[in-house]
């Protein structure tokens, strides 16, 4: 990841780019309009199913922690995500640059709690048994978090001035990211749970701390899902529609249809959908990475 963000910025600023679509013709060294069409497609796609798994995700942490699993509660859900994406939304993606902090604060917090009140030694039978393949899952997982993520390092080009704060960045972004994985990794395989029949562990974890920790684990998390959902659906409907009219059908039709997804459930749409947009982005990556600029 850390790779990934250092060398987006080194040929964006290289190169004086100022737009994805710019970005896009550079790295692929053409300007052909079918290619560009192709991968602006791929990530509008990806967006619409990032806000279908989004809304998903909090009607399973409902299901999960309340028991609440029904058709009017489901409703509900979709119709407040309609309207906060017909409105302005300038101040609830904001909220983001809040929320994450707080995300990856409460996480440090409660890695250093376990590790003082339980037994932290992991079962390497246990990882063995669900680890296919590490390296390839690690590749996957950068390469469909990278298809959003560099059109919004595209859009941070005003922001970084030199190759310094570019070093900074990249690096920092990969400490913690690091830090963040192996705390989650230790809470999962330490604890005497069956982490593959959750769909949100770390909730699960949060809990067995105090019921305090749970439900602040539980608000901040549904608050980062909720805005990442509209987030990616706003992008997706500014990317796709022309008119408002169009837009709040092409809105409508998109929240009424989380209903029918989220039967499929929030842990199996991520282990199905993000491999294949993993997959597809790998070939962006491995440009990204070697190709020289």
């Amino acid at each position: 990841m850390s790779l990934v963000i250092y060398k987006v910025f080194y040929i964006m600023q290289k190169n004086n780019i100022l737009t994805y679509s710019e970005f896009l013709e550079k790295t692929f060294k053409t300007k052909k309009k079918l290619v560009i069409n192709v991968i602006n497609n791929i990530i509008n796609i990806f967006l619409l199913i990032s806000f279908l798994v989004m809304l998903t995700g909090i009607l399973a942490f409902f299901k999960q922690e309340f028991g609440i699993d029904n058709l009017l509660f489901s409703l509900l859900v979709v119709f407040i995500s309609y309207f906060v994406l017909i409105k302005n939304l300038d101040g609830i993606i904001k909220i983001n640059s809040i929320l994450i902090p707080i995300l990856i604060i409460f996480i440090l917090f409660i890695g250093m709690k376990y590790n003082t009140t339980i037994d932290t030694s992991i079962d390497s039978n246990i990882s063995n048994n669900i680890t296919r393949n590490w390296f390839l899952s690690s590749l996957i997982y950068t390469s469909y978090n990278s298809v959003v993520l560099i059109p919004m390092l595209i859009s941070l080009k005003k922001e970084i001035t030199n190759k310094k704060q570019i070093k900074i960045i990249s690096y920092f972004v990969g400490i913690i990211i690091g830090v963040l994985a192996i705390i989650i990794y230790r809470l999962l395989f330490t604890l005497n749970v069956q982490i593959n029949e959750l769909e949100m562990p770390l909730v699960f974890v949060a809990g067995r701390l105090g019921k305090v920790y749970k439900y602040m684990y539980g608000i901040v998390i549904l608050s980062a899902i909720f805005t990442s959902a509209i987030s990616s659906g706003f992008a997706f409907l500014e990317n796709t529609t022309k008119t408002t009219k169009q837009y709040k059908i092409v809105c409508f039709i998109i929240c009424m249809s989380s209903i029918f997804v989220s039967q499929l459930g929030f842990s199996s749409l991520i282990n199905t959908m993000y491999p294949i947009f993993g997959y597809l982005g790998l070939i962006q990556i491995l440009i990204i990475l070697f190709k020289k600029y």
